[in-house]
């Protein structure tokens, strides 16, 4: 079923897993869950040979297992459940394993944007409908929030800070009350939330100052600060296990060189530092220079050598995009570029060749053409 879907959601894409693991699991599970805590946890930090489980299942998400196991407790308890933290740290792939272990069911999301509506996260009407019968149940569009509530399952809500205040002012009602009321209808005019029912927020923290959350809405929040990646090692493990998985859905056979993989990872150290110590925003990328950033730099230079190269990732194919992924305002990223290739790359492929020589003349390339 997945091979018919260009991006299959964590509950299809991992369906035999999550059969498997509801097969064996026999620990306690509140409300309707269709796993346990424990097995959640397991489902989206691997399994462990201590576990005693007959067959292996992979680490999905990568970071400090505390950050799992508090966002799990949250979910078990009446608050709702809010990921916050930079672009690209894994706050929505979290959630939506989160939601595919809990229920079975990760797509019922709203996308927090400045034209969101309370309609989005309460209900809508059929206006044909409604003109040809009236009001009722039935010519109403419930909102992918409400329909978590009357199956008592886990609703999402994306970048939530990017809605307005009046939108975020309608999910207190609902965190705290637990029903949505419908004035427009005289029988049958509440939807009570069933047991199971919560909502996982996600929010940039660089976001700060768009549409700050009410005290009245954070309280109603459990927060979950998810840090960036910091450590080169499980950096490593997320670029290699998004980009095996992009290789298994075009059924591409790439190898991809430690060595190049290396060189992604220091690139971007190297920017992240420089970012952090420079003076003023015009000194700064304007990328966030996250993980998610690093996979789509690696994907674009897989798909152009399988496509337009001769089906093996180069040095200097990796340069080319890294630059057209992160020269976003011209000049001031160029030139932020060309001051890192200058006074970082020239060295270091001169001090070791190989590799980093044709990075060097694959940036030096890419930086000439978009100048």
């Amino acid at each position: 079923m997945s091979d018919d879907m260009l991006r299959a959601p964590a509950e299809v894409k991992y369906a035999d897993e999550l059969d498997y693991l509801e097969s064996v699991d026999d620990n306690p599970k509140p409300f309707s869950w269709r796993l346990s805590p424990k097995m959640i946890r397991l489902f989206v930090l691997g399994s462990e040979r201590a576990d005693g489980l007959d067959r292996e299942i992979p680490q999905k998400w990568f970071g400090d297992r505390s950050f799992v196991e508090r966002s799990i407790v949250t979910l078990a308890s009446d608050r709702g459940l809010l990921l916050i933290g930079d672009p690209g740290t894994g706050k929505s792939w979290l959630a939506e394993l989160l939601a595919a272990a809990i229920c079975r069911n990760s797509t019922l999301v709203v996308q927090g944007t400045a034209g969101t509506t309370e309609d989005h996260i309460k209900y809508s009407w059929n206006v044909s409908m409604v003109i040809a019968k009236g009001q009722s149940r039935q010519s109403m569009i419930p909102s992918p929030i409400m329909t978590a509530m009357e199956r008592g399952v886990i609703g999402r809500f994306e970048e939530l800070t990017r809605s307005t205040s009046d939108v975020q002012d309608a999910l207190i009602s609902i965190l705290s009350e637990k029903y949505v009321s419908i004035p427009e209808l005289e029988d049958d005019n509440i939807v009570f939330a069933q047991p199971g029912f919560s909502i996982i927020a996600t929010a940039n923290s660089r976001d700060r100052g768009v549409n700050d959350l009410s005290s009245a809405l954070k309280r109603r929040f459990n927060f979950v600060r998810i840090p960036v990646v910091t450590n080169k090692n499980s950096e490593a493990e997320i670029v290699r296990f998004r980009t095996e998985e992009l290789l298994r859905r075009h059924r591409i056979e790439l190898d991809l060189p430690p060595t190049l993989l290396d060189i992604l990872l220091q690139s971007f150290a190297d920017l992240r530092s420089a970012s952090a110590s420079a003076a003023s925003d015009d000194e700064r990328l304007e990328s966030a220079l996250s993980t998610a950033e690093q996979i789509g730099v690696l994907e674009d230079a897989i798909l152009h050598s399988h496509f337009f190269g001769d089906r093996v990732l180069r040095a200097q194919t990796l340069a080319g995009s890294l630059v057209g992924s992160l020269a976003r305002r011209s000049p001031e990223d160029l030139a932020i570029l060309n001051k890192y290739w200058h006074g970082v790359v020239e060295p270091r492929g001169k001090k070791d060749g190989g590799p980093w020589q044709e990075f060097l003349e694959g940036g030096r390339d890419a930086i000439a053409t978009l100048s």
